[in-house]
């Protein structure tokens, strides 16, 4: 008889459980809040236009997410480069880009760092040092998540202004914190795996329509037709084990049990929901917020897709036009991560500020007129990858037999990102089920046949 598998939480973490477990042939039942699915992934109409609440990309290391989009039948629907190339701007007009050439691993980023005009001769010179030490460190060496990167970087002759103008582009919008606070296990994890273990792994993908497109409806038609019941606008108050083995869950909508339960919301609400025991002290981990000013301008401005920022309160930059809906002019978002300090400013202050910086950038950008502007904040939009959260990061299995954890705070060994998130489902479903990992070699052939 099949298990029962109950899956709360809809975001990327939930969706990729509930999948998993229903292709492996479970009866499964997907819980969520919400009115809608996607988790932080979501999308909102203003003025005829479609907005994101945020501006999430992936990499072509990315794995496990690129496995969704194609499970849930979006891949024409995202852009994905054939090759790294983030152009560099700076108030003024400087510019420079992050540019893979075709030399192999580790020399593909070599002639994009040696032209990099934000910083100086000796900057550059200096960044190969860097550069190979992180080659030498393991992602999963747990001595790396009690150190700074920041600190570990100025070890290996990187200066302020090389931190500032060329790591932590990369540190902000993966870890959501600056170098010097983010953990040097996940920095390695992002420099090694997104950009130096493969020459290939850092190339840049982003959706081509409305997030609440890509991920919500392509995954509510994916779990139908795989079978999950999805119900909507149910909160859910306790997870209880009963007798036997099974489990309890009681919720706004209703009352469920079964053989297996996977818990995919954010810390808090499921230690909220869960047995006194099963959850540590996640509230360590804390919180990191990211906020979104988008502007709709009565001109086009630049044609650059996506653009990073130094020396500009614009971190990084996205033209949005098309996946809004727009016919006309230019829809641009401005992306900022680790936005402690403008995450309680109001809205017109903030459009104010990055309206000006935006001309600062673009001259083309001061003869525009802004047709329209909103924020988008998220308080809570990722756990704060500081050093020592690995071990407040608890596994997917519980102490509680039947019951499992999963998302992008679990302990994936990745920061808070969408890559995070899948994987952290799909591990939780494959071991709720006692299936082998999803990268495990096939058994040898005599064990398949014994299990037949």
């Amino acid at each position: 008889m099949s298990p029962t598998v109950v899956v709360v939480g809809a975001g990327l973490a939930g969706i990729s459980a509930a999948l998993g477990a229903a292709d492996a042939g479970a009866r499964v039942v997907l819980l969520e809040r919400r009115a809608r699915l996607g988790g932080l992934t979501w999308s909102f109409r203003r003025n005829g236009l479609w907005f994101d609440n945020g501006q999430h990309v992936f990499l072509r290391c990315c794995t496990a997410y690129r496995a969704l989009l194609e499970r849930i039948g979006a891949t024409h629907q995202v852009v994905l480069q054939d090759r790294l190339d983030i152009p560099v701007l700076s108030p003024g007009g400087r510019s420079s880009s992050i540019t893979r050439s075709r030399l192999p691993r580790p020399l593909h980023l070599v002639p994009a760092l040696a032209r990099y005009r934000h910083l100086s001769l000796g900057d550059r010179a200096r960044l190969g040092r860097a550069a190979l030490a992180l080659l030498r460190l393991d992602p999963e060496d747990p001595a790396l998540d009690a150190q700074a990167f920041g600190p570990w970087l100025r070890s290996h002759g990187q200066g302020q202004a090389a931190i500032d103008r060329l790591w932590n582009l990369i540190v902000l919008p993966t870890v959501n914190v600056g170098a010097d606070d983010a953990s040097l296990a996940l920095a390695a994890r992002v420099f090694r795996t997104g950009l130096l273990d493969a020459a290939d792994a850092g190339d840049v993908g982003w959706s081509a329509v409305p997030l609440g497109r890509l991920h919500a409806e392509n995954a509510e038609r994916a779990l139908a037709d795989a079978g999950v019941e999805t119900v909507l606008e149910t909160r859910v108050r306790s997870v209880t084990p009963e007798r036997g083995g099974r489990l309890d869950v009681a919720a706004t909508g209703g009352e469920w049990r079964a053989d297996r339960v996977i818990v995919t919301t954010p810390p808090d609400e499921a230690k909220g929901v869960l047995p006194a025991g099963t959850v540590g002290p996640v509230e360590r981990l804390g919180w990191s917020p990211i906020v979104n000013v988008h502007l709709v301008l009565d001109r086009r401005v630049t044609d650059l897709p996506l653009a990073a920022t130094v020396g500009s309160p614009a971190q990084f930059l996205f033209d949005r036009t098309a996946a809004a809906g727009a016919t006309s002019g230019q829809c641009l978002s401005i992306s900022l991560s680790a936005a402690d300090a403008y995450i309680g400013r109001r809205p017109d202050q903030l459009i104010g500020q990055f309206t000006t910086a935006l001309g600062d950038l673009f001259p083309a950008a001061r003869r525009a007129r802004v047709l329209d502007a909103v924020v988008s904040r998220e308080h809570h939009a990722t756990f704060r990858g500081a050093p020592g959260t690995a071990a407040d990061r608890p596994p997917n299995r519980t102490p509680t037999p039947g019951l499992y954890l999963a998302g992008a705070w679990c302990d994936t060994g990745w920061p808070a990102t969408m890559e995070g998130a899948v994987r952290s489902g799909v591990s939780a479903a494959r071991q709720a089920l006692d299936l082998p990992p999803a990268d495990a070699p096939p058994p040898p052939r005599e064990l398949q046949e014994i299990a037949q």
